[in-house]
């Protein structure tokens, strides 16, 4: 299996690190305008089959990780037109930009690659991530979806890397998981301390 973690963030390396820490094959896809300037960016742009464009990434992927800036989302749903819609698995790890009428990062990624094989998961920890979690104390995602053989395999990847998958059902509570993001954000904001803030499921 492959996988392919899509954009230059700091959440695509951190994870993209941990897969590859457990002996998967791991190739990544930055914008071609992407600059590397963290040390972990560079040292895998020295490996000549590790990172490549968007496109080419996903064209090697079994598994899709998008981890991109929102504002980089028309170019991945634009490389995701180009495959046969059950082709791969689609995990989202992004959130919409917060307003109090904010989009879904996952329902705009179907209706504008017209790909059905979308799943979200990994979204709570942010695309700044490790930094929203610098002791890395967060064990536990949420993911959703829609195909119970895909949900089975997204959830072995989530737990492969040490975090607790927590199946929060079918594709439709995706605006709930970015909407979970974004209140843990506000939290963060009014507390006006340089922290973050996460929440914990817990069963009573």
């Amino acid at each position: 299996m492959t996988l392919g973690i899509i954009g230059g963030t700091k959440l695509s390396i951190n994870l993209g690190n941990k897969y590859l820490s457990m002996g998967l094959n791991v190739v990544f896809g930055v914008r071609e305008e992407f600059e590397a300037k963290q040390i972990e960016w560079k040292i895998l742009k020295m490996q000549k089959d590790k990172v490549f464009g968007y496109c080419e990434a996903m064209k090697k992927a079994d598994v899709i990780l998008i981890c991109c800036e929102n504002e980089f989302l028309p170019l991945v749903c634009q490389c995701l037109s180009q495959f046969e819609k059950t082709d791969k698995i689609v995990l989202d790890c992004t959130n919409g930009n917060y307003n109090p009428n904010f989009a879904c990062n996952t329902c705009y990624i179907q209706e504008n690659s017209g790909y059905d094989r979308v799943l979200k998961g990994f979204n709570n920890l942010g695309l700044d991530y490790p930094k929203s979690d610098p002791l890395e104390l967060v064990k536990e995602t949420y993911f959703c979806g829609n195909n119970e053989g895909d949900k089975s395999k997204v959830k072995k990847l989530i737990e492969l890397i040490g975090f607790k998958a927590i199946d929060a059902g079918n594709l439709n509570n995706a605006p709930l998981l970015e909407a979970f993001y974004h209140l843990r954000k506000q939290i963060s904001h009014q507390k006006n301390e340089n922290i973050d803030y996460h929440f914990k499921l817990m069963s009573v």
